[in-house]
């Protein structure tokens, strides 16, 4: 019978295997909320395209997106697809950020962050993943972030069972690891690397660094 690695040895693991990987990649907390709405449903390799184009045409601050027009806005963002969607969330973050917060993410940022956390989940096309991204990567708040990669891989480590949830998975980590920015930051990371190089949908178990311990190991 095959022993679960406890979470620090796994993340211990995956470190040594896969060094810092510093994610994630912006110049400002605000392109960090862009970038979490745009990846919803796509790949980081899209919304890197959708974020050079906002820039070239300079609009990347909550003002000038705000002040976009909707069907330009769009087709600017149309790499990251589900591109009128996106428009309108983008749109309603900017609108609920003036709003709410003078468009200024210091202020946003600048409260208790649980009670952050539950305001960006009313807004509309927001969800979890993406609050917590914002709260984590943008606000350097201790939110761990959960995505499918992270369900995936500690379902098949018997940590999770398979009808584990988005808050059932978070709660995992927020449980048992110290509330400590750089570990969520990397541990995500490496979470992620890990499921694309080794724990796919069909899993490459040959030089995995958690095979060992792992009970769904391929022979």
């Amino acid at each position: 019978m095959t022993v679960p690695l406890p979470l620090p040895e796994i993340f211990r693991r995956l470190f040594d295997r896969f060094g810092p990987l510093d994610w994630w990649p912006a110049e400002t907390p605000f392109e960090v909320c862009v970038g979490a709405i745009l990846t919803q449903n796509t790949a980081w390799s899209n919304v890197e395209k959708a974020i050079r184009a906002l820039k070239q045409e300079g609009i990347m601050s909550p003002d000038s997106l705000q002040g976009c027009d909707p069907e330009k806005l769009a087709l600017l963002i149309r790499p990251a697809g589900y591109f009128n969607v996106k428009s309108r969330r983008l749109k309603d973050f900017t609108a609920w950020l003036s709003l709410n917060h003078h468009g200024s993410l210091e202020r946003m940022f600048a409260g208790n962050w649980q009670e952050l956390r539950t305001e960006l989940l009313r807004v509309r096309g927001i969800g979890p993943e993406t609050a917590d991204s914002i709260l984590l990567y943008a606000g350097n708040k201790p939110s761990f972030v959960v995505d499918a990669y992270t369900r995936r891989l500690f379902r098949r480590l018997g940590l999770l069972p398979e009808a584990a949830g988005y808050d059932h998975t978070r709660d995992l980590f927020m449980s048992i690891l110290p509330e400590d920015l750089r570990l969520f930051n990397e541990y995500h990371a490496q979470i992620v690397e890990q499921c694309k190089r080794f724990c796919r949908s069909k899993p490459l178990c040959s030089g995995c660094p958690l095979h060992d311990s792992c009970p769904s190991r391929l022979p």
